[in-house]
C-alpha cells in the first residue's frame, strides 16, 4: 500500500519507519518542503530499499491510507484544507488534545473526540483513530520494553479498518480493535494519562501501553 504522511515531525517518522519495515512505500507532505525532503532523506539511509520520497498536495492521489501526523488542531486544520484530496480514504488520526501548555486536561469538549472533530471536518473520508498511544521513539524502535507495540484501533467504516490494521501488523505491531470512532474518546483520555505520568515514572516518553493476558 501507499501511506502518504502529512506531517514530518517524530510521529512522522515513526510511522513511516514502520510502514516502511512493512514494506509499503511513503510519501511526506509537510508546510515546510526542506523538512520533508530531509526526512525522506533519513528513512532511506537507514532502512534498505525504502521507498518514501517528499511529497506534494498530489501525494495524496495515489494514497491508500493518509495519516495526519500533527497534533491537535492542527490535525483538524489540515483536514478541513485537504478534504476534497482524502474524498473516500482511510484517514488515520493521531493526535491528542492535550493542553500541552498545562496538562490540566483535554481541549475537546466531554462527549466528543479530537477524531470526530476531525471527521466532522472531512465527512466524506473514514477517519480511523489509532497510533493515538504509542510514543515516537518506540514506533522507530518497534518496541517498548522488549515487547511488540500494542496499537489500538476505533472507526466507523471497516474496510478503512482494515486497511490500517494491515499495515500495523506488517510492521510487527499488535492490533486491538476497541470498537467505533467515538471510543476515540476514551483513547484520548488514556493517553492523557499515560503523558501525564511521565514525569513519575521516569521512562523519558518511552513507556507503551500494552493490554496483556
Amino acid at each position: 500500500m501507499q501511506v502518504t504522511i502529512i506531517g514530518a515531525g517524530a510521529m512522522g517518522r515513526g510511522i513511516a519507519t514502520r510502514a516502511l519495515f512493512g514494506r509499503h512505500t511513503v510519501r511526506i507532505i509537510d508546510r515546510d518542503p526542506d523538512k520533508a525532503a530531509k526526512l525522506a532523506t533519513d528513512l532511506r539511509s537507514g532502512i534498505r530499499s525504502a521507498d518514501v520520497q517528499p511529497a506534494e498536495r498530489a501525494g495524496l492521489d495515489t494514497a491508500d491510507i493518509a495519516v495526519l501526523a500533527l497534533p491537535f488542531p492542527a490535525a483538524e486544520q489540515v483536514a478541513a484544507q485537504y478534504a476534497d484530496a482524502l474524498d473516500g480514504m482511510a484517514v488515520v488520526d493521531i493526535s491528542n488534545p492535550v493542553d500541552l501548555s498545562t496538562f490540566d486536561g483535554l481541549v475537546v469538549p466531554p462527549g466528543t473526540s479530537a477524531a470526530e472533530r476531525i471527521a466532522a471536518a472531512i465527512p466524506a473520508a473514514h477517519v480511523v483513530k489509532a497510533f493515538n498511544t504509542t510514543f515516537a521513539a518506540n514506533l522507530v524502535a518497534g518496541q517498548g520494553g522488549g515487547l511488540p507495540l500494542d496499537v489500538f484501533v476505533a472507526g466507523d467504516d471497516e474496510g478503512a479498518k482494515a486497511k490500517v490494521v494491515e499495515m500495523a501488523r506488517s510492521a510487527g505491531l499488535r492490533t486491538i480493535d476497541v470498537g467505533p470512532l467515538k471510543r476515540a474518546r476514551e483513547l484520548e483520555g488514556f493517553q492523557f494519562l499515560h503523558m501525564a505520568a511521565q514525569q513519575a515514572l521516569g521512562t523519558n516518553w518511552s513507556s507503551a501501553i500494552k493490554i496483556v493476558g
